[in-house]
């Protein structure tokens, strides 16, 4: 039975309104009654205590804002009474316990995948094509619509024929508002190679332009790309006298992993010349790859050689309760599985900081961790900004007040496991356990960061919804609440909003996710943002993004 409001933590001084509350309304939880005093939109927050400005306000137990004006125990926390606030933070060499939740109805289970030569197992079989700079984006644009069309993984056939429609319409002075799109039928999508699952173009801004260490860093994300198990073979095409030279992204690609073995083709425009001769060249070769890879069939995996990258956008009031915890429950099962996490977003993580700390036994990593974040967030602040700014309008009008409070939520995605390694960006993920990541929050430069570690899926977690996906990644999308699910079905793939109902509780929910990623990490279920084709990508150039 669901329950009218909830307090996580109980040294917490808000609660949450888990339904819309009314004026003078009486509630009880946990054998505490409460009084609210003005309407409360579900999702928000009320004081259980009367307030004065400087109190240290609580939530999830950690400190999340300081209290700006009195405001009167049942009232409602917004912006005007409430700021952010954070703990400092340190090492302290505290001995963390950590309780393994059961996994014993995942044990010698398995997954489909592909298996690479450097040991890692595929979620899916992908070929990559990298641009070295801006300039080849309308190349790779051309090939893109040419292979999709051709191939079978176009999937915007649909949107062709009503836009033909309406040009044969205004042509007999037919009423464009007669054409219905719902009459049109969707093409049916006939894959000529069954065994590759897409293929996947790094369209991006950078390689030239900007400064050396730019082009340096997106030189290492695009090798890391080309090395990442879900991609089975790599087309690179340059221009010639850009920045991030090609000789330079070819190093990167085969001295990431020296078993890498992988069909890897380059083209250079101001070597061949002839932009007929560069596309038509490139579209054979890269055919004949196509083939190649298509003969590398699944194979059974265990769930250790998952990793499974954790991330929130378009976060409500309820991602932090229903959501992130579910997610995280099965990051926990995964990592008591011998499994890699990946957690990022470091703007994200401030005001928790102390926990993750607390949760890693070797000071080497916490000094990593702090040294990291102190950089960005002086970066933020140097800039006239600072991590206090990260929370969204939307983020605020569904109840994500500061910057701390957001955070406290969004860090449940990691689950509870020790951390056992704390990555930058572009950095590896070797260690079996949960590693921190440093991205931005923002959805796809973080998302295109964890791929880059070496996430071969990710829960995305969204209670205002997103569409957000990734090139070689399957991005799961996993709803906070159901309205969200029901009005935005064709981004949702998971609904914790039966967490919210009271009918399902955080450790059945998270087993459900697990089940769900390894149905997908077997290709048996696709994700609504790989059938939708929601390849983003958006290198971070580690200046201030939030």
């Amino acid at each position: 039975m669901q329950n009218a409001i909830i307090k996580i933590h109980p040294n917490d001084n808000v609660v949450v309104a888990l339904r819309d509350l009314k004026k003078g309304e009486k509630l009880e939880y946990a054998n505490e009654e409460y009084t609210v005093i003005e309407d409360i939109t579900a999702k928000h927050k009320f004081y259980v205590n009367n307030m004065q400005p400087g109190d240290a306000v609580i939530m999830y137990g950690v400190l999340v804002g300081k209290a700006q004006t009195n405001a009167l125990a049942g009232s409602l926390v917004t912006t005007a009474n409430l700021k952010h606030a954070a703990e400092p933070y340190a090492y302290r060499s505290k001995k963390y316990i950590w309780h393994k939740p059961d996994v014993s109805a995942f044990l010698n289970r398995t997954f489909n995948g592909y298996y690479r030569a450097d040991g890692s197992v595929g979620t899916a079989n992908y070929w990559l094509f990298i641009p070295t700079v801006f300039c080849q984006n309308r190349n790779l644009d051309v090939i893109k619509e040419a292979l999709h069309s051709a191939l079978g993984y176009a999937v915007t056939d649909q949107y062709k024929n009503f836009a033909q429609q309406l040009v044969d319409a205004y042509e007999k002075q037919i009423p464009i508002d007669s054409v219905s799109f719902e009459n049109i039928a969707k093409p049916s999508q006939r894959r000529l190679f069954k065994n590759v699952d897409g293929i996947k173009f790094l369209n991006h801004q950078g390689g030239c332009g900007g400064i050396r260490q730019d082009a340096a860093v997106l030189g290492k994300l695009l090798a890391a790309y080309a090395n990442h198990p879900n991609v089975g073979g790599v087309t690179v095409i340059s221009l010639g006298c850009q920045n991030l030279q090609l000789a330079e992204l070819l190093n990167e690609i085969k001295s990431y992993h020296t078993t890498f073995n992988k069909p890897l083709l380059v083209f250079e425009q101001q070597q061949i010349g002839n932009e007929t001769t560069l596309v038509s060249e490139a579209i054979r070769q890269t055919f004949k790859g196509l083939m190649q890879i298509n003969e590398i069939d699944r194979k059974p995996a265990p769930l250790s050689k998952l990793t499974l990258g954790v991330k929130c956008g378009g976060s409500d009031g309820f991602s932090g309760i229903s959501a992130n915890p579910s997610v995280g429950y099965c990051a926990d099962l995964l990592v008591a599985l011998g499994g890699k996490v990946l957690l990022a977003e470091f703007p994200e993580l401030c005001g928790v900081e102390q926990e993750l700390i607390d949760r890693m036994d070797n000071e080497s990593i916490a000094n990593k961790f702090t040294q990291l974040m102190h950089a960005y967030s002086n970066a933020a602040i140097q800039s006239g900004s600072g991590f206090h700014m990260n929370p969204s309008p939307g983020n605020i009008k569904d109840g994500l007040i500061t910057d701390a409070m957001k955070s406290a939520g969004a860090a449940k995605k990691g689950g509870t496991s020790p951390i056992v390694d704390v990555l930058d960006y572009t950095e590896e993920a070797v260690k079996p356990g949960l590693n921190l990541v440093c991205t931005p929050g923002n959805d796809v430069e973080a998302t295109t960061g964890k791929a880059a570690s070496g996430a071969t899926l990710i829960l995305f977690t969204t209670g205002l919804g997103t569409p957000t996906g990734n090139p070689v990644c399957p991005v799961i999308k996993v709803s906070s609440n159901n309205l969200l699910a029901e009005k935005m079905a064709d981004i949702i793939d998971i609904n914790t909003g039966p967490v919210i109902d009271g009918v399902l509780s955080i450790e059945e929910m998270g087993n459900q996710i697990l089940e769900y990623c390894i149905k997908a990490a077997s290709g048996e279920v696709i994700p609504k943002a790989v059938q939708l084709n929601q390849d983003d990508f958006i290198p971070w150039k580690r200046g201030v993004s939030l």
